[in-house]
């Protein structure tokens, strides 16, 4: 548990006229069905502590969040421990302006399965692949406040890695193993290291506007015009036919992009849609051979809020549709498939039930429906809070792989022991529990 108590050492040497907030918490997950080899659960210690300073107009936040997991005390690691910084940065307010320097975390987006637009961070699948979270990004910016907008002028100085924790772990997506004649099989290895033709500290621009509207059917709105790298990453592979090792690592390209998330109120009912469109500048960057091609995505939303259904709670009824595809389709674009895009042409239906409560306690359930490779996935959510210090989160999802195209589900499902065999579906139930201070 080293990086769990160097945390807990640096909370208590750093407070006093500094405000702090954080947790401490163990994750646990059981699967009950997953492929032949992989962890049949995981245990895991879960730390996140916060440092807040305000003098005057300056603001400082630093952030920090550590985990260690069960399986890294034994010879069958999964590296999935490690000590992160998510934010360090200070911010200073003018009369109508701020300034912001530093490392932090940025939300984009209106949709709930699925933001499209929220590119500004880049994911951490150590925690879990099926709810990642985002890591700082090194940033400076400027905003100007209007009476009922803001502009925004952001610089991102650097690329982070897409961490992913190492095979046997249930969400490493990747295969053991494949076949390549005429070697046989060949040890398939992920590679966080980056690759591009542009240095990783090259800057990426971003010129944001949101705002809403006072008037009958109330809108929020946000316009966001990006230059520099793409969230969306290319994979290529580098074969080693001496040691029958494949390593795969991501390669980065330029784009022009612009991006809208926006909400609507109108009555009960909440509509949302949030669209992106990208240029890509680098025509020659290749994944598995192929191009990656300019590309859009959208997603259209609606809630529909039931108040006071029993007491004082609310349910919400939601509905969401998601979209991707290129603007080109030839033989040497590449697909969704091979750029492990998730949501490409997929409904999802469910709820939400808020118990209003002294806990703050609410379910989430819903099924998302993959109309273009027949997956279906399913998911419930519990969450609740006791005696004001301590959440409690309990979850169970199922996902029914593709069983005639190779999307990340399936790839994760692929049983090395039964290769020709249909992609095992995934099941599990999972349970948090954090003291909150």
């Amino acid at each position: 548990m080293r990086p769990l108590l160097g945390v807990l050492l640096l909370s208590a040497l750093l407070y006093g006229e500094v405000e702090y907030k954080g947790y401490v918490g163990a994750d646990t997950q059981a699967y009950l069905t997953r492929p032949s080899g992989k962890h049949p659960g995981n245990f895991t210690l879960q730390q996140q502590l916060e440092l807040k300073y305000v003098e005057g107009d300056f603001e400082a936040v630093t952030s920090i969040y550590a985990q260690e997991d069960s399986y890294d005390l034994t010879d069958e690691k999964n590296e999935r421990s490690f000590i992160r910084l998510d934010e360090l940065y200070g911010k200073y307010y003018l009369e109508n302006d701020m300034v912001l320097a530093g490392r932090n975390i940025r939300f984009w987006g209106a949709l709930e399965v699925n933001n499209i637009v929220d590119t500004f961070n880049t994911k951490d699948f150590r925690t879990d692949a099926l709810d990642p979270q985002k890591q700082g990004a090194w940033n400076a910016s400027y905003t100007h406040y209007f009476e009922s907008s803001e502009l925004s002028l952001i610089a991102k100085f650097y690329e982070e890695k897409q961490e992913m924790a190492a095979y046997p772990y249930v969400y490493y997506f990747f295969p053991k193993e494949i076949d390549i004649p005429p070697l046989g099989p060949v040890k398939m290895v992920y590679d966080a290291d980056r690759q591009s033709k542009e240095s990783l500290y090259r800057p990426t621009l971003y010129l944001s506007w949101s705002g809403s509207t006072e008037s009958e059917y109330p809108v929020d709105y946000a316009f966001i015009l990006q230059h520099g790298f793409d969230a969306q990453r290319a994979f290529a592979s580098e074969l080693d036919p001496v040691a029958k090792v494949n390593t795969l690592h991501e390669e980065l390209y330029l784009v022009n992009k612009l991006m809208s998330y926006n909400t609507m109120v109108v009555g009960a009912t909440l509509l949302k849609v949030e669209a992106l469109a990208t240029d890509v500048i680098d025509k020659d960057v290749l994944t598995v051979g192929k191009r990656v091609a300019d590309y859009y995505q959208f997603g259209l939303g609606v809630e529909y809020t039931l108040s006071g259904l029993i007491g004082d709670a609310d349910l919400g009824l939601l509905g969401e549709y998601y979209y991707y595809d290129t603007f080109e389709h030839t033989d040497d674009i590449a697909t969704d498939l091979e750029l492990f895009q998730v949501f490409e042409n997929d409904l999802f239906v469910g709820f939400r039930y808020t118990f209003n409560d002294a806990s703050d306690s609410s379910i989430i359930a819903g099924a998302i429906v993959d109309m273009e490779y027949g997956e279906q996935s399913y998911s419930f959510k519990y969450e609740t809070r006791l005696f004001d210090i301590l959440s409690l989160k309990a979850d169970y999802a199922y996902i029914n792989p593709s069983k005639s195209d190779p999307t990340a589900y399936a790839l994760m499902g692929f049983d090395p022991e039964d290769p020709t065999a249909d992609p095992t579906p995934h099941q599990r139930i999972g349970l948090n529990l954090a003291y909150h201070f």
